[in-house]
């Protein structure tokens, strides 16, 4: 037998007195109503009683019992917000001054917040098009040579590799392949035009989203000799887009400018223009299948340890499957690494979203910005916004004792402490979109110098201006204003309103002043910091640039052949009267080319090692002052079919077991070479391969002969009309070629564009360092004149009792003066051993921090600091005691 059921209310009588009702009467109402059903229940039914109650929740519905709408709520929110920011402007007004300075330092800080905000926005929306680009993983290695391992891992990896995985892998649904060197000189006709592109296969168009205007995804990179070109390519050689089935002729091209016979490639698709936000960057795409023919001869092709020139993408089918692809690479990696002696190849998956802002890697496809510099730049911009909130909320407190009064009375007539802090973080928000206003300007200014620090940046970021962007820099300044205005909302609203009125002073949170003080050495602490590690960067840039290679750069002309001859342009140069000197070679060392070989001692052939080199010509030494320790240079005889004969520089020396103290041991001995076995002829006094902060970077250096293998004329040039004199070169090159334009700079240029990311970093430094003094000496003549105008009757009165100016000035100067001291104090010992712990032991060759950079900086910042203090403490000294004292 089932209970009886329970009678209740009707249910939609009680929702609906639950809708009208206020909820600090509902409780007690409710109870009431349910009081009376269950005494009506058992008297008179329950019919009767469910209608009682319905007729008492409609009898209730009066004007005290109802709720206020919340659209009212929402409507006295914004009169009071209303009401705030007129408050707000006010205060605005009658503080010229102070908000003035708040303004313009919220607006220098937020304009640097602006362009790292503008910076972000387009590195985040890298690759993002693709769309399985969360899905999309390159694979990357990490190279490592008898027990030597690479301190990064790169971009590259082995194409076997990426056989292994399209072949093997499971859980894959696209694996897209890259090669360099698919550029060159493209001719249709007459017309000849230089383009850039990468060897890709098939899979380019399962993996990725880039989108085919002409041809079929599936086959377009399918067939040998096939090549597809961008939209943009198709009209500068065709003058349209419908060049399907068409043919061109690759006149030159190769990996590392080694040049493939001329060949005809048909044009099997015409690909939608790379879109701006693509890491991969290509002007034509030729078939990979094409170096199964063309490379048919080169064993390393498919070789394990082939790791410098091939990108390999993997598109999965989710991420429980990357998993299992890293896990098979890494048994991959134990089978192969047996087939190439003494090597190993650690593998790691890199998501495509995380490659412009990830990890700094070896071998880039193309220019990245890397995730030390993103975190380098946003704590830069962060510090800057701080300081700039500190000056806020510094210059708040200061002027605590006027707003203080103020606030007194406002909660005496009844306002809330949630109603203060509003007030407060409303008017540092408007002060804060006021700044935007100008913040705004100065990006549009500094957005092009910014660009311009780096050559990698224009490549890599466009910071246009468009609806989102502004809407973020809209966010950013209202969370500025509320991070600004949030430590004076706080400290205002806890003021006690009696005690306000009675005694200000015997106010506990207004005795002390060690917030101030604690706020004035922080800003100025950071200044010291910052313009001191900008004049430590720039002397470790003069260092490099100036730094002794071991040989002569001083007016050497290094001229890019582009695929010349080298004997064409050789002939025409030589016959200027400024050349002094001609010589070839294959690349430019010192400036962060690397080329390298395997040599062996043949007396002990285990002792392998991996040099650096380069290829000359018998003219390179002594144009460049090379030092011949031991031996001779080369001769013009060394030339013929079979390279015989090599230079070593005094490390090779080492391998021989040869003493360094004679090395002429050394001359006559067989060294090999790649496979060649050459004769030792000359060695060389040791210089820098690489970088000048390379340190110990292919420290082993071995000179090679071939002057067929040149890639650049090396120029001595002494001329006094320099204009003049390119001038005649281009004459000259034009007439060898007209395709390609001149590319020439002089060696010491080259040396400085190899810094030219250390350079940047000291312009930012330098920039920054600006910013941050500008916004702290605006806070400290804020400060000041605050100070000065409140003490303006103490100085008055000390006038008539005697007090020179001197004393006065003094008087005035000595707290700020000494705090400025505790800040130096605090900033050079941190900025010290910020850059002997931390930066400076991990550059090799970096010049000794001296006591100049030191005491340098803190000069500028004292000087910047008195000159402020002096000029409003000097105007208040000077000031007429009987004009102060007249109305008291």
């Amino acid at each position: 037998m089932k209970p009886p059921r329970e009678v209740s209310p009707p249910h939609w009588a009680r929702k609906l007195l639950a809708w009208y009702c206020k909820p600090e009467l509902l409780e007690d109402l409710e109870g009431d109503l349910n009081e009376y059903f269950q005494r009506n229940l058992g008297v008179k039914g329950a019919l009767r009683a469910r209608l009682i109650y319905v007729l008492d929740v409609f009898k209730f519905f009066r004007f005290y019992t109802i709720r206020k709408p919340e659209f009212i709520h929402l409507l006295i929110h914004w009169i009071m917000i209303g009401s705030y920011i007129k408050t707000s402007g006010r205060s605005l007004v009658r503080n010229k001054l102070f908000s003035f300075i708040n303004i313009a330092g919220l607006a220098i800080s937020m304009s640097v917040g602006l362009l790292i905000i503008a910076m972000l926005s387009d590195l985040y929306s890298y690759d993002r098009f693709h769309e399985r680009h969360d899905r999309i993983y390159r694979v990357i290695n990490r190279y490592e040579f008898n027990g030597r391992k690479d301190n990064n891992f790169m971009a590259t990896t082995s194409p076997k590799a990426a056989k292994a995985i399209k072949e093997s892998f499971t859980g894959i649904e696209g694996v897209a392949v890259f090669h360099r060197g698919f550029s060159g000189d493209v001719a249709v006709g007459e017309k000849t035009l230089p383009l850039s592109g990468l060897w890709a296969d098939e899979g380019v168009f399962k993996v990725f989203s880039f989108r085919l205007l002409q041809g079929n995804p599936e086959t377009a990179l399918k067939a040998p000799f096939s090549v597809v070109l961008t939209e943009k390519s198709a009209r500068k050689l065709f003058g349209d887009v419908n060049v399907l089935g068409k043919t061109l002729v690759l006149k030159s091209g190769g990996d590392f400018g080694a040049k493939y016979e001329e060949r005809e490639y048909t044009i099997t698709g015409v690909i939608e223009d790379v879109p701006t936000f693509s890491h991969i960057r290509f002007e034509m795409l030729g078939s990979w299948s094409t170096r199964d023919i063309t490379e048919a001869e080169n064993k390393r092709e498919l070789s394990w340890d082939n790791l410098w020139s091939t990108w390999v993408y993997v598109l999965v089918e989710d991420d429980r499957h990357a998993d299992a692809l890293l896990a098979n690479l890494k048994r991959l990696s134990e089978k192969e690494d047996k087939t190439v002696r003494l090597t190993h190849v650690e593998f790691a998956l890199q998501p495509l979203d995380d490659i412009m802002t990830g990890a700094d890697l070896g071998n880039e496809m193309g220019p990245t910005l890397g995730a030390s510099v993103v975190w380098i730049l946003c704590a830069l911009a962060f510090i800057v916004v701080l300081s700039a909130c500190l000056n806020y909320t510094n210059l708040s407190i200061a002027r605590s004792f006027r707003r203080t009064r103020e606030l007194g009375i406002r909660k005496t007539i009844g306002a809330q402490k949630s109603h203060v802090i509003n007030q407060f973080l409303v008017e540092s928000v408007v002060i804060s979109l006021l700044a935007l206003v100008l913040a705004f300007g100065l990006f549009l200014v500094v957005r092009p110098h910014f660009l311009g620090l780096e050559n990698s940046l224009q490549k890599i970021l466009a910071m246009d201006v468009s609806p989102g962007l502004v809407a973020l820099f809209v966010l950013f300044a209202v969370l500025v204003g509320l991070w600004a205005g949030l430590f004076p909302a706080l400290f205002f609203s806890r003021v006690n309103a009696i005690q306000v009125l009675k005694n200000l002073s015997a106010i506990p949170a207004f005795k002390g002043v060690t917030t101030r003080r604690v706020l004035i050495v922080f800003q100025y602490c950071i200044s010291v910091m910052a313009i001191t590690a900008t004049l430590v960067l720039y002397k470790q840039y003069k260092h490099f640039i100036h730094y002794n290679l071991g040989f002569t750069t001083a007016n050497i002309l290094n001229i890019r052949l582009q695929g010349n001859k080298a004997e064409l342009l050789k002939k025409g140069i030589a016959e200027l009267p400024e050349v002094k000197g001609i010589a070839q070679s294959l690349i430019i060392t010192s400036v962060g080319n690397y080329w390298g070989d395997f040599i062996k001692n043949p007396d002990t052939p285990e002792d392998s090692t991996f040099v650096g080199y380069n290829v000359v010509d018998e003219n390179y030494l002594p144009l460049h002052d090379h030092q011949l320790v031991a031996g001779q240079n080369f001769t013009a005889a060394a030339g013929g079919k079979e390279e015989r004969e090599v230079i070593i520089n005094e490390k090779v020396l080492q391998r021989l077991h040869v003493d360094k103290t004679d090395p002429g041991k050394a001359i006559g001995r067989v060294l090999r070479v790649g496979g060649k076995d050459l004769t030792i002829v000359g060695v060389v006094r040791d210089f820098s391969y690489g970088r000048a902060n390379d340190g110990g970077a292919r420290n082993e250096v071995i000179i090679r002969y071939g002057p067929d293998q040149a890639q650049y004329l090396n120029v001595k040039i002494l001329s006094g009309d320099w204009p003049e004199t390119y001038s005649k070169i281009e004459d000259i090159w034009k007439k060898i070629d007209n395709v390609h334009p001149l590319d020439a700079k002089f060696y010491d240029a080259e040396i400085e564009e190899g810094f030219q990311g250390l350079k940047g970093s000291m312009k930012a430094g330098s920039f920054l360092a600006f910013l941050i003094i500008c916004i702290s000496s605006i806070g400290l003549l804020g400060m000041v004149v605050f100070t000065t105008e409140t003490r303006r009757k103490e100085v008055s009165i000390r006038k008539v009792l005697g007090a020179t100016e001197a004393r006065l000035l003094y008087l005035l100067s000595k707290g700020f003066l000494l705090l400025l001291v505790i800040a130096a104090a605090i900033g050079l010992p941190l900025t010290y051993l910020f850059f002997d712990i931390v930066l400076l032991p991990k550059v090799a060759n970096h010049a000794p921090m001296g006591v100049m950079e030191f005491s340098l900086g803190v000069l500028v910042v004292m000087g910047i600091a008195l000159l402020i203090l002096a000029s409003q403490t000097l105007k208040i000294a000077r000031s007429n005691p009987a004009d102060v004292l007249k109305t008291e």
